[in-house]
């Protein structure tokens, strides 16, 4: 472990000074000699003065020459916005390929042009922005040198145009939209594309197959002739209004009406640092989560759709590791409304980034919860190549609260706080990352045992991968404002994976992939251990196929229902060993019809055995209608008391997208094991950019017999004012 450690710690001194790997890549942007209409169409002199970026380099299937699909870019700006313009020609006549005009689409699943953004071209932060081949958008914000977060949402206009032999997309993006630091000029800049149809993904720079196209480590520079214009006063106030009715059949209570107002406000303290303020906000409209089929001993983890906790969430929600997070947003608001927050968050310059945020819940008399206040500092400073080192401060405090004086309802917490440090290793060419990180508790009463490591190094080329993760959670850490569901245990997970490239064939790659994750408890006896095989084997038209095999043991901490239904359990202490096996295959996205499978049978606990099959089919009627079913099915077959146990899980979905500003969504999830029939319908219009209308129709209904629980009707509607 002190090696791996060391490993960690020493390598950036080898690629500190390493130069950006395709700085020789230049697009140089001038402004704009004539006006720019953004109608998809090539014809303004200033679009005829720009320089072109075109020669694209094949990505996927290979990467070893130039694209045979032809991509030209050209860029401008003036005064308020900056300009993008995308040529992309088609090969094979015919119709495009895309899901619908829903906003930021499935990548894989739809022709579609995007660029990166690097706008400090330090190699790890920026913005991408793009669209498909029938116009809906994608925008997000990009983190950790290349991650997409797409529910980063904003202010920008694009029109995409088709033609029999080509399609352009054309945008513009206000500079108030992009975060970046006055007197810059030179940013990091990189395009994508990927056709479907001839299954090439391409970049105008060249990036190893082995990498994403959003790689900020392979951008090139986009060279201003002058610095970027100041945005100038940047202000914006969102009201909302909102009203709406809720009937709870269960309880037999009356309808219960609402009528809600409530604002959240965007303040740029700098091009590149931002103060978010919001009071009484309201999220009713983010559609629900996706139920899975739970049969895991431990919490399982639903993703935050809520737009204010989005923006520069890699600062807050990127500390840490999967399943030991100090903050969770969350854990803020979903059982208690939130009176108000604020949140600072940005880029105080190349090197520096901070996020602060401090938010304030309402009390509930019936449960007897105290008013909370949650205070989040993260602090990151950037070191070598494209490394960095963060610190996290969350604090969790109870106010006005003592926990004796009402024994009859439930006793919480005077505070909890967590204090971590966290180093983050990214080498310049970007086969090295990793991280190193220590996380203490506090909680009244607790002095040992509070406190969490962990560290790992992965290394990635184009035919193989290797890493190594180690973890340690504490008995008594604590972490109320995170997400960690598991304490008191060592974790060790080696990972080895290679590829074999035919040079001809229907096979792109196929290789194997070994894995083992071990679990101890502090005196090193191990608890869990999870060795698995499996093959995958990737295909020319982007379809994909792999097969594995599995062994895991497990020793129960704690009495546990294999069924997660209600039924008898197992007892702490006992052993558990079984063998599995399973399959799946994702067909080619060149094709109306989609559809996907898996399989897994084998052992479970208590001698039993497991089957669980899953379906994802899909059909779109591009570019207005997309149609998709996701069925999942276990048998679960247990000796007495448990007997045969069969949960379904099936979810068909419908998105109409009439135009790329008006949305519906109807929604079923059918789940029998948490005997829940649930119906969401979501229509959505944006009338203006960043501005909408929701109307949101929820019910609930009891599987056998089938009958109402609850239901509730939102109207819901914002409107972003810029100052």
């Amino acid at each position: 472990m002190r090696y791996l450690l060391l490993l960690i710690l020493c390598l950036p001194f080898i690629t500190a000074n390493a130069q950006k790997k395709n700085s020789g890549y230049q697009l140089h942007i001038r402004k704009a000699s004539s006006p720019i209409h953004v109608d998809g169409e090539l014809s303004e002199q200033a679009w005829k003065d720009a320089d072109v970026a075109d020669n694209f380099f094949m990505v996927l299937p290979m990467d070893t020459s130039h694209a045979k699909v032809k991509t030209a870019v050209r860029m401008t700006y003036d005064a308020q916005n900056v300009y993008v313009m995308a040529v992309c020609y088609i090969n094979n006549p015919g119709p495009y390929m895309v899901e619908s005009l829903r906003r930021d689409f499935n990548f894989g699943k739809n022709d579609n042009f995007i660029f990166f953004i690097d706008p400090f071209d330090d190699r790890t932060n920026g913005f991408t922005f793009g669209a498909n081949a029938a116009g809906a958008q994608w925008d997000g914000s990009l983190y950790s040198g290349g991650t997409a977060d797409l529910s980063w949402d904003n202010k920008w206009v694009s029109v995409v145009k088709n033609y029999p032999d080509k399609w352009i997309f054309e945008a513009a993006i206000p500079f108030k939209t992009i975060r970046y630091k006055k007197g810059i000029t030179n940013w990091g800049i990189n395009f994508s594309r990927l056709d479907i149809k001839v299954a090439e993904k391409s970049s105008w720079t060249p990036v190893p197959r082995q990498f994403p196209t959003a790689s900020l480590a392979y951008t090139g520079t986009l060279v201003w002739d002058a610095a970027p214009p100041e945005a100038g006063a940047n202000i914006s106030i969102i009201p909302y209004i909102l009203g709406g009715l809720t009937k709870d059949y269960d309880h037999k209570t009356p309808t219960t009406y609402r009528k809600d107002m409530g604002a959240d406000a965007k303040i740029a303290l700098s091009s590149s640092l931002n103060l978010d303020l919001t009071v009484n906000p309201d999220f009713s409209q983010v559609e629900v989560d996706k139920q899975v089929t739970n049969l895991d001993r431990f919490e399982l983890f639903f993703p935050e759709k809520r737009q204010f906790f989005l923006e520069n969430a890699d600062l807050f929600a990127n500390f840490g590791y999967t399943n030991i997070r100090p903050f969770f947003s969350r854990r803020i608001g979903l059982g208690v409304p939130i009176s108000y927050g604020a949140r600072l968050s940005g880029s105080l310059d190349k090197n520096w980034r901070i996020g602060l945020m401090d938010m304030k819940t309402k009390s509930e008399n019936e449960t007897g919860l105290p008013s909370q206040n949650f205070t989040v500092l993260a602090l990151q400073r950037r070191v070598f190549a494209r490394s960095n080192i963060r610190l996290m401060l969350v604090n969790k405090q109870s106010l006005n609260y003592d926990p004796l004086k009402d024994t009859s309802k439930p006793a919480y917490s005077l505070y909890n706080r967590n204090l971590g440090l966290e180093y983050n290793l990214a080498s310049a060419n970007n086969s090295f990352f990793g991280k190193a990180m220590f996380i203490k508790s506090f909680s009244p009463g607790v002095k040992s045992g509070d406190f969490t490591h962990a560290a790992n190094l992965q290394y990635t080329n184009k035919k193989w991968t290797v890493s190594w993760q180690h973890e340690y959670v504490g008995k008594n850490f604590n972490a109320e404002v995170g997400y960690v569901p598991r304490n008191n245990y060592i974790k060790l997970n080696p990972i080895v994976n290679y590829l074999f490239f035919p040079k001809q064939g229907k096979i792109l790659s196929h290789g194997p992939l070994i894995s083992s994750t071990y679990y101890f408890n502090k005196d090193f006896h191990q608890t869990d251990n999870e060795t698995y095989l499996d093959y995958k084997v990737s295909l020319r038209n982007q379809g994909t196929f792999d097969t594995w095999i599995a062994h895991d043991y497990v020793e129960l901490l704690k009495p546990f229902d294999p069924t997660n239904s209600g039924k008898d359990t197992l007892a702490t202490g006992t052993k558990h060993r079984w063998n599995a096996w399973g399959t799946s295959y994702t067909s080619k996205p060149q094709q109306l019809f989609t559809y996907a499978f898996s399989s897994r049978y084998g052992g479970y606990y208590n001698n039993g055995t497991r089957l669980n099959l899953t379906a994802d089919l899909g059909y779109r009627f591009q570019p207005f209608v997309n149609i998709t079913l996701s069925t999942s099915y276990n048998h679960i077959d247990l000796p007495k008391p448990w007997g045969v146990t069969d949960f379904w899980l099936i979810g068909p979905r419908v998105d109409v997208t009439l135009t790329n500003t008006f949305f519906f969504t109807a929604f079923i999830q059918y789940n029998n094991q948490q005997k829940n029939v649930n119906l969401n319908t979501r229509l959505q219009w944006r009338y203006k950019p960043a501005s909408d209308f929701f109307i949101v129709y929820t019910d609930n209904y009891y599987t056998a017999p089938l009958y109402v629980r609850n239901r509730a009707l939102v109207l819901k509607f914002t409107y972003w004012w810029g100052l």
